[in-house]
């Protein structure tokens, strides 16, 4: 046995542990009420269900019934066999404990007529054969048969167990059924069609049958019931044809990228010939039936991925065309070998695909920006690699063609918080770009990477006196408050080390290993805002909600186009707009520097790349505010640089991605890799035999959910903790070596507790120090929203490095949405999901962070009462295998008056920030020198209002009551400015809609804020 059996023999065990434990198949005596211990496969009296006060949800909450929906083939009358069982608990008086029964098992033959209605059978057989076990009467159940018909027109049959025992009886103290199971036997039946999915030519959307209050399984050509439904999920295989796979380790393709790619390219024309050939799609058409809609979907995918492969094609010729680009990408593969240090040595096909479908956005800055390329592949395929070969190849690219200096890319997350392990990610790459850039001898600022998230995670700015709470330069604990890295990115040893440097002003990340490249110096990572305006690193990483910041901070032109110069001080960067205190732009405090020429032209200085980080979560308000932003950002990058920058974006779901996109960005739309002809059956990805996550359904009955939890983790725990005690019996329990065991108690004793609201979650880690009693203690952390900076990194730290002691580990962690996205730790393989979350999007990331590597394990429990997650629980299987499907298209509009409304300040106060005073010379931070400047004729107020209407596409008659809103606007600004209201001050006074956003979650009234007075 090898160690992957093992690991998946432990993940059926585990599964299979919980839902035992959920039933009581395990337990014969109890000293607690059954209906306080067991959350599944129960059935309460009908009479206690229609007498309670939980009204329509009662029977979701707690049954009565259970059964099977199918839908029978032929007319009938309907002749099959069903076999149902159960057990009852009996409470022993003289014990003061309760017993359970043996099995009642009853099986007979129904013939259900060909009439609608309702039928019912063998209430007189359960009824003795309950009497039998129990050893008297009083308990009853029967089989009801409900004949209809469906919104298609066939017959549908919906079999059940219904308990029809008195709510009370003297001789019961509990009249519920327990461990219930029923089987149809012998019916041929049709399948359903999931409603709930469109036609598609790429997906199955038939069901065998659906659960009553249950899941359904086929078993043996019979249809069972069962309390957990349990979906798999298997993992991706990265090469599914039977070609050899050509070579794609980074350090092959650093000496021949040309032989590798061409190989790619003609084994995916070999397989689209076999699987998007007309002649092959019209045999799928007859044999699958298709209508006239799925054959145009399948013709018009056909001719996408037919562009795909001339995408691909095109990247070999500029490989072979374009030398500077060709020693950029065989640079870019010797960076990813220093980045990956033996993790991984090479490409996977679709990462390589994508590279070379998106070279020409690397040398093409006319049209290429005209198109956002979404990628759209698997959680954990490795996306962000993919992202950083490409960044790293245009930064050599951009070295070698006379960007010395500037961004290269600005990649956002939609996050509060960003994830520290994608930042590490990001200067893994960037510190192994800068060794090549050396090797190569290539001249320019050395590679470095920004961290842009702002105040609560890193300081906007470190000021000579700063105020309490401000950070302080002359205190020696404050720098390593702010460290964002795990390890050092040239020589990956934990030896990173924090200091302040007064002489240059900077707050540096160190590394003290002696050995490393880096050789003592400042590693090229900027934590601090005002020190990414200062250098301008080739990446910057950071959240979306800072791109605000525009209309606030007069230095963030450097992220649209050219400061206004350098510093004749050695260390102190670029400068930007004067201040008062800070008279030559420099942003060091106290600086007597004077202002220096820029050492390139000033259109180099635009980015060429935004990258958008999981665009699916770029919806409702956020959305609308960010699409503003978006066009102001490409306005500004225009007018300074004569050019936009190429938007590149993942996203979790395709569902409405080219609309998005048109919002968003005013772009078309184009996605990589086209999705295959059939799920799961592509060229870039295919299912294998591996477990890669296994998720188990439950509908807690006659319990709270919150019980349920505390339940299944009371349970999780004790398994490992019999793992950890008594490896060698738990171990043959499995069936595995217990060679195994301390491996699996590393990758299986850490359980995340997943929530929609810090609520639930709060409610959970209270309930851990009373409800969930195992031996020895249980220690437990939180990752959402309100965890601190540091505290995130503490915990990511222990989970990734785990204690030698199982007892000193970390064994439950609660977490947020926060932790949907870009939290990768290979240890993480349980999940305990509470509720179905808002959107399948969130569904499909949130469980994604488990299982990456190793099986993953995700309970599902479902709070049944709520319509959406008992419509989920009933399809499941198919929310889970087509989950992409099940994402809601993506509702967001840039033609929202209320957003307008809190955005325009903004745009215009970043016009007059980047462009304006940019020019001037001056700063336009008074009213008097606003009102000066105005008076001189540069800014005309007609003007602006043109350069919005064009800057966010306010052309068609739709807009027109935007274009109005503007004029009204502009008028007021006109007024405002010839007659300041009496406490204005400053420009942003001026605003007839109030201040600028602090940041694009901002939508909602706000409090007067003076960002553009400093």
């Amino acid at each position: 046995m090898n160690a992957e059996t093992a690991r998946e023999k432990f993940v059926d065990w585990l599964a299979r542990r919980m839902t035992l434990a959920g039933r009581g198949d395990c337990d014969d005596v109890l000293k607690v009420e059954p209906s306080g211990k067991y959350w599944l496969g129960r059935l309460q009296s009908a009479e206690a269900v229609a007498e309670s006060d939980w009204g329509d949800r009662g029977e979701r909450l707690e049954p009565c019934a259970f059964g099977i929906k199918v839908k029978p083939r032929g007319a009938g009358p309907w002749r099959f066999r069903v076999v149902t069982s159960f057990r009852v608990w009996l409470w022993d008086k003289s014990a003061k404990m309760w017993k359970k029964t043996g099995p009642v098992r009853v099986g007979f033959a129904i013939e259900v007529p060909a009439r609608i209605g309702m039928h019912r059978y063998g209430e007189e057989e359960i009824a003795s054969a309950l009497a039998s076990v129990t050893g008297r009467d009083g308990l009853a159940a029967r089989i009801d048969v409900e004949a209809d018909t469906g919104q298609s027109g066939d017959h549908e049959l919906s079999v059940s167990l219904v308990n029809c025992s008195p709510k009370e009886h003297p001789d019961f103290k509990d009249t519920r059924l327990y461990q219930c199971e029923l089987r149809v036997e012998g019916l041929d039946t049709l399948p359903f069609m999931l409603e709930a999915l469109e036609d598609s030519f790429r997906y199955d959307r038939c069901i065998e049958a659906y659960g009553i209050n249950c899941g359904v399984r086929t078993e043996s050509g019979a249809i069972v019931t069962e309390d957990a439904v349990t979906v798999d999920r298997h993992r991706p295989r990265y090469w599914n044809v039977d070609d050899p796979m050509p070579t794609m380790r980074f350090l092959d393709l650093a000496a021949d990228p040309i032989g590798p790619a061409e190989a790619l390219l003609s084994a995916l024309r070999s397989w689209g010939g076999a699987n998007w050939a007309a002649d092959v799609l019209e045999h799928r058409a007859d044999a699958e039936r298709w209508s006239t809609e799925m054959q145009q979907q399948a013709t018009r995918a056909a001719e996408e991925f037919e562009r795909e492969c001339e995408r691909l094609a095109k990247g070999i010729e500029l490989l072979k065309s374009d030398e500077a680009l060709f020693r950029a990408f065989t640079g870019m593969n010797r960076a990813m070998s220093f980045s990956a240090r033996g993790k991984y040595d090479s490409w996977r096909p679709f990462q390589l695909g994508f590279l070379l479908a998106n070279l020409s956005s690397v040398v093409d800055k006319e049209h290429e920006p005209d198109v956002v390329d979404v990628v759209w592949f698997a959680t954990g395929g490795g996306k962000t690699e993919t992202y950083l070969g490409l960044l790293v190849t245009a930064a050599l690219y951009d070295r070698m063609t006379g960007k010395v200096s500037g961004i290269t890319a600005w990649s956002r997350f939609p996050l509060r918080m960003l994830s520290l392990q994608q930042t590490q990610r990001f200067a893994d790459a960037i510190a192994s770009a800068e060794m090549v850039r050396r090797e190569m001898g290539l001249a320019g600022d050395g590679f470095s990477l920004g961290f842009f998230v702002g105040q609560g995670a890193t300081p906007n700015r470190i000021l000579e006196n700063p105020k309490p709470g401000e950070p302080d330069p002359d205190d020696d604990q404050m720098p390593r408050r702010y460290q964002v890295l795990e390890y050092c990115p040239f020589c990956h040893e934990r030896s990173i080390t924090m200091d302040f440097d007064r002489r240059s002003w900077r707050l540096e990340h160190r590394c003290g290993n002696t050995d490393c490249v880096a050789n003592g110096d400042a590693l090229p990572v900027y934590v601090v805002d005002e020190e990414i305006y200062r250098f301008l690193p080739t990446v910057v990483v950071g959240t979306l909600d800072k791109a605000a910041s525009i209309s606030l901070q007069a230095s963030m032109r450097g992220m649209v186009g050219a400061p206004l110069g350098m510093c004749s001080k050695e260390g102190h960067g670029y400068t930007y707009a004067p201040r008062s205190s800070r008279p030559s732009g420099c942003l060091v405090p106290g600086c007597r520097g004077t202002r220096q020429a820029l050492p390139m032209e000033e259109d180099k200085y635009g980015p060429s790349f935004r990258l958008q980080d999981e665009l699916h979560l770029l919806r409702d308000s956020l959305g609308a505010v960010d699409s503003h932003y978006e066009a102001l950002y490409d306005a500004l990058q225009d007018e300074l640089c004569g050019r936009k920058p190429k938007v590149l974006a993942s996203s979790a779901t395709l569902t409405g991605y080219e609309k998005q996109v048109d919002v968003l960005y005013r772009r078309a739309a184009r996605v990589f890799p086209v999705p295959p002809p059939r799920v799961g059956g592509g060229f870039w990805t295919a299912d294998s035999e591996s477990l890669m996550r296994r998720f188990v359904a439950i509908a807690p009955r006659g319990v709270t959910i919150e019980y349920t939890i505390d339940r299944l983790l009371t349970e999780l725990q004790i398994a490992v903790r019999d793992l950890a005690l008594d490896p060698v019996s738990t171990c043959a329990d499995i069936g595995i070596d217990p060679q195994f065991s301390a491996e699996l108690l590393s990758l299986y004793g850490t359980n995340v507790v997943y929530g929609n609201t810090l609520r639930d979650l709060e409610a959970v880690m209270r309930s851990m120090e009373t409800q969930v009693l195992v031996p020895g203690a249980i220690n437990t952390a939180s990752l959402t929203g309100k965890t601190d900076f540091s505290e995130v990194r503490e915990i990511l730290e222990r989970l990734q490095s785990p204690e030698d002691s199982f007892e000193e580990r970390l064994h439950i962690v609660s977490a947020s949405s926060m932790m949907s996205h870009g939290v990768d730790v290979d240890r993480l393989n349980v999940m305990v999901m509470l509720g179905i979350p808002l959107s399948a999007a969130e569904f499909i990331q949130a469980t994604a962070r488990v299982g990456r590597r190793f099986p993953g394990l995700v309970f599902v429990v479902h709070k049944i009462g709520r319509e959406r997650d008992a419509g989920v629980f009933r399809s499941f299987r198919q929310f889970v295998e087509q989950g992409d499907r099940f994402v809601e298209p993506i509702p967001v509009t840039r033609r929202s008056r209320r957003v307008l409304d809190r955005t325009v300040a903004g745009l215009e106060l970043a016009r007059l920030l980047v462009i304006h005073e940019g020019s001037s010379g001056t700063a336009l931070t008074t009213l008097r020198t606003f009102k000066d400047y105005v008076s001189s004729g540069k800014f005309d107020v007609d003007v602006e209002l043109d350069a919005l209407v064009e800057a966010l596409g306010l052309q068609s008659e739709l807009d027109e009551p935007l274009r109005k809103d503007l004029r009204v606007w502009f008028d007021e600004l006109r007024h405002n400015i010839l007659v300041p209201p009496n406490d204005a001050r400053f420009p942003s006074d001026l605003s007839p809609s109030g201040p600028p956003m602090l940041s694009l979650r901002d939508v909602e009234k706000q409090v007067p804020v003076i960002g553009t007075r400093v």
